[in-house]
């Protein structure tokens, strides 16, 4: 697969590293010379110093040969715009965009060309909420711009799904629980897995299922 990522900071290098180690073919853009020069980068990453942010840099580039272009610069206003001609200009199918500000998120969507962004600091609150919650639903992750969500609740002593099967809870169409971590071992959730207090279970649901997944598994 060829990834193009945009931002040579420390971001971006990293992400390039780690894919190459998995044998992707990786295309670095970074516009700062300075920047390019410090790199010490593993063998077999392509270095461009050129600006992500032009659709004549991104041809040169040779942008719609990628399957993926991360947009991992350190401003927000940059990733959106390396995500729109991702988009539209070079129609790459998958692009996914560093969010650096939270109060920037909303604008992270499909109207952008962004397909999945990234929020650090909602990431760690999603991380510590799950290291500490007991009894309640945690959002971990979201995809399709919010439309599919990826959500972790640790069942409690009270919890009224407990030594019942998942085939015997009235589960909305439009979730579907994927995993169960039991004394730190996955269990792939299938109809005849039996809830037991105590499990963390993994569910995908969508905004309108939410609310009955948690009353489900919660009681709430």
């Amino acid at each position: 697969m060829r990834v193009a990522i945009a931002g040579a900071g420390n971001v971006g290098t990293f992400i390039a590293m780690e894919l190459t180690k998995n044998a992707h073919e990786v295309l670095l853009i970074e516009q700062s010379p300075e920047v390019v020069a410090r790199l010490k980068l593993s063998d077999g990453i392509e270095v461009r110093v050129a600006d992500a942010c032009e659709v004549a840099s991104l041809r040169e580039a040779g942008l719609e040969t990628c399957d993926v272009v991360v947009a991992a610069t350190g401003d927000d206003e940059d990733n959106l715009v390396v995500s729109l001609l991702a988009k539209t200009e070079f129609a790459v199918p998958r692009v996914i965009a560093r969010v650096n500000h939270p109060k920037n998120e909303w604008l992270f969507n499909e109207s952008w060309g962004v397909d999945l962004s990234v929020s650090t600091p909602h990431l760690i609150t999603a991380l510590v909420d799950e290291a500490v919650s007991v009894g309640r639903l945690v959002r971990l992750f979201q995809l399709e711009r919010g439309q599919v969500r990826l959500v972790e609740v640790t069942l409690a002593e009270d919890t009224p799904v407990s030594e019942k099967a998942i085939k015997d809870l009235a589960v909305p169409r439009d979730a579907t629980f994927v995993a169960v971590v039991r004394d730190d071992h996955v269990v792939m959730a299938r109809g005849d897995t039996v809830l037991q207090v105590g499990d963390e279970v993994l569910a995908l649901v969508t905004p309108e299922s939410e609310d009955e997944v948690r009353r489900i598994l919660t009681g709430d």
